[in-house]
């Protein structure tokens, strides 16, 4: 494997990465075979949870949980990205960054030993909130950063801004390619490397098998396991539950009611089907019908120290029993 062309996305939480992802996925080339990495900040990678509903062949996912993927060099990104590449073969990588990460060492460290040659990386494509940013919110450092390496610029909600405030924000922002959108939609070919061509597929073996991925044990369908962690003041909480059981969802949003969390997401099974959820505050609760899932997932991102134990024994109400 030679000069993969390889797109790295970031952005700060809530830009509309992973959203973005999900479109661009639609549009792969038929001919060409794809590799996505994705980090992000919570344990259990529930992004890539709520892509793998929409894959297809010729699309293999892979996720690095519970970190900010902020060096290259660290061992579980090393691993992770080794095994990709060597299971997938892919022509094409992408790889999305946690909102807490640091894409401006990655993007320089990804250039070097060992990937030098290996990877051909593409111009930065950074998702930005333009709502928030219009109301002067300021980017995280480590995004602030990314800024001047950006070889285009998608803003993301901005539907709403005034063509007087898109003009006021566009002036603080890198001369570059800008795109002002709605839900992160973009035509894949306006980014920059899609036009690189890739390799041709091998003419055996064109599709590698997937490699089943080390499940939770369940002692019943009614376990609850949940993970928590911190970083930088930014905390997360995270819990699985068996597929076959079903919560409520009238009780589940009222669950979510309970604390003032920055994000939440969900992968669930609900007496109406499997569902999904990626919000933000102050936004509609929006529930997607999605095909069924491996398990169900649920995690919630806090500014503020939060009572696990007191969440998921809520949680638990939320069960359809009987």
């Amino acid at each position: 494997m030679h000069n993969i062309p390889t797109h790295l996305i970031a952005g700060p939480l809530g830009a509309g990465k992973t959203t973005l992802l999900q479109h661009l996925l639609h549009q792969r080339p038929g001919n060409e075979r794809w590799a996505i990495l994705i980090n992000e900040f919570g344990q259990l990678g529930l992004d890539a949870a709520l892509l793998e509903t929409e894959t297809q062949d010729g699309i293999s996912l892979a996720e690095i949980p519970g970190g900010c993927l902020c060096c290259v060099n660290g061992l579980p990104f090393q691993v992770g990205l080794q095994r990709l590449l060597r299971r997938s073969r892919p022509q094409r990588l992408l790889i999305e960054t946690s909102g807490l990460g640091h894409p401006a060492v990655l993007q320089d460290q990804l250039g070097q030993a060992p990937w030098g040659g290996v990877l051909a990386l593409q111009p930065l494509i950074m998702v930005l909130d333009a709502a928030a940013m219009a109301q002067n919110q300021a980017l995280p450092d480590s995004q602030q950063a990314a800024l001047p390496l950006a070889g285009c610029l998608l803003l993301n909600k901005s539907a709403q801004l005034s063509m007087q405030a898109r003009q006021q924000l566009a002036r603080r922002l890198p001369k570059v390619t800008q795109y002002w959108t709605e839900q992160a939609v973009i035509d894949w070919q306006q980014l920059p490397g899609s036009q690189v061509v890739v390799d041709p597929l091998p003419t055996a073996n064109s599709s590698p098998p997937e490699q089943p991925s080390i499940g939770v044990l369940w002692r019943s369908r009614d376990d609850i396991h949940s993970q928590q962690q911190e970083q930088e003041g930014i905390y997360s909480f995270s819990w699985r539950l068996h597929p076959q059981q079903s919560l409520d969802l009238s009780q589940l949003q009222q669950w979510l009611q309970l604390t003032p969390w920055i994000r939440a997401k969900a992968l669930v099974h609900v007496t109406e089907g499997w569902y999904s959820l990626n919000a933000l505050p102050g936004d509609d609760l929006s529930w997607n019908s999605v095909p069924a899932g491996k398990e169900q997932r649920i995690e919630l991102i806090h500014n503020q120290p939060q009572d696990q134990q007191r969440l998921t024994s809520a949680l638990r109400q939320t069960l359809v029993t009987g």
